[in-house]
């Protein structure tokens, strides 16, 4: 699957209306191109939530969602003119006979009749919903308000009554369809390539940004243009960097390369972090701490169902780590008080796993109590990761040489189905031995 339907997008925003009071209004701006360099631009990324409840892939669009005291609801899409000039030298664009028959809103305008038309929309409706961190759309929605109220004599009547929409949508993306859980599936099938190209390909003396390559090539080759994230491709004592990006140093003999890469299709993420040998082979003390990290993994994914939350998983897997830790002689002390005391976040330094979707760290409460436990129980078509790590960096004297320099996390992407889950990641090696098979080709003596 290679995109959803565009009429998915109506039905994300029916579900969106369903949840406004009648009379009212709902704001969404689409992102705009960012500057890279004097008259070049980055790439353009859309603005989720408008993606969301569009498919729409323009920029400075603006979509406008109507419910009137009756209930009846209406969507009105504002995007830049056709333009022969400018689909000359940029690209073509959607324009609004296209918007209306293609991704199925009611009205189309040009972005140039915004201000003229929304003081009529925004008229006499009771509430308005808009998305209260973009700072910059919410001071022009406060313009546009301050528009209708300058008609207060002439009969106007601005809404009273201003709410946050990011909740609401956030709420609405927790939950995946069918269609998008098989999207999300054919993003990890194809990152999940990436990685085993990385691992045959990788050898002694590459640079770590040789290895990106390879990944960003195998994401293209099978549609996914773009990753989802600056991936991460960290040799040796870099995977003891959470968000290393600079891919720059040689790889080296008896080191491992932690690989952090998913793709992009369509708008939705993968997410998955493979660590393996740069020389084909782990090392003892390497096979140790990978072993631990792989078990801890498979022990919270099994564990994964409707009604089970973050919080118990984390419980479930800090204490299988800290009593491996204690095995390896890496952690000393009472089990229990290490437990109790959390000794094991010294060594695995950051969360469990995290929502998954159109956004890499993707929207969605996650019901986080006093005690920062994450206490929202999952439900069916809710997308996560799992990815637990040990990381002992070069600079830890507190334990033996043969330790340090050692980062390994391993990550997947988990569906949770109607009585357990569905790992999205299976193509991508990680046990020992598969991931030895898959290199031994390229790494023979």
């Amino acid at each position: 699957m290679s995109q959803i339907p565009l009429s998915d997008y109506g039905k994300h925003r029916a579900a969106l209306m369903a949840k406004m009071p009648n009379n009212s209004i709902a704001l969404f701006p689409a992102a705009s191109e960012l500057t890279r360099s004097n008259d070049t631009e980055y790439a353009f990324c859309q603005n989720k939530n408008f993606f969301y409840l569009t498919g729409f892939n323009e920029p400075d669009a603006l979509l406008v969602l109507l419910k009137s005291e009756q209930g009846n609801t209406e969507s009105i899409l504002f995007s830049l003119p056709k333009d022969p000039l400018h689909e000359i030298w940029q690209g073509r664009r959607v324009g609004q006979l296209k918007a209306v028959q293609d991704y199925g809103v009611d009205k189309s305008f040009e972005v140039a009749d915004i201000d003229n038309l929304l003081s009529d929309y925004l008229n006499g409706k009771s509430q308005v919903f808009f998305g209260f961190d973009d700072h910059t759309f919410a001071a022009q929605v406060f313009t546009w308000l301050k528009q209708v109220k300058s008609s207060i004599r002439q009969g106007a009547n601005a809404p009273q009554q201003l709410n946050d929409s990011d909740p609401i949508v956030a709420e609405l993306r927790l939950i995946k369809s069918e269609n998008e859980l098989a999207l999300m599936r054919q993003a990890n099938h194809i990152s999940g390539l990436a990685h085993q190209r990385a691992m045959q390909n990788c050898f002694v003396g590459k640079f770590e940004y040789q290895v990106e390559a390879d990944i960003l090539h195998e994401f293209a080759r099978h549609g996914a243009r773009h990753p989802a994230y600056a991936s991460i491709v960290a040799g040796g004592d870099n995977a003891n960097i959470l968000h290393y990006t600079a891919n720059s140093d040689v790889l080296k003999d008896n080191e491992l390369l932690l690989i952090d890469a998913g793709a992009e299709l369509a708008g939705y993420a993968a997410d998955i972090t493979r660590t393996f040998p740069v020389n084909g082979k782990y090392t003892p003390e390497q096979k140790a701490i990978y072993q631990l990290v792989l078990d801890a993994k498979n022990l919270a994914i099994n564990a994964i169902k409707p009604g089970m939350c973050f919080a118990k998983l984390n419980v479930l897997t800090n204490a299988f780590l800290t009593q491996g830790l204690v095995d390896l002689g890496i952690l000393q002390g009472d089990l229990t008080e290490l437990i109790s005391d959390k000794k094991i976040k010294e060594y695995f330094i950051h969360g469990l796993g995290h929502w998954l979707g159109l956004d890499v760290h993707d929207v969605g409460d996650y019901h986080i109590n006093t005690d920062r436990e994450q206490l929202r129980a999952f439900e069916q078509g809710m997308v996560m990761t799992i990815e637990p790590g040990i990381y002992i960096p070069l600079s830890d004297l507190s334990v033996e040489e043969k330790w340090r320099g050692i980062g390994v996390r391993i990550e997947d992407n988990i569906a949770v189905t109607e009585t357990g889950f569905e790992n999205f990641s299976v193509n991508s090696p990680q046990t020992i031995e598969d991931i030895e098979e898959l290199m031994k080709e390229t790494h023979k003596a």
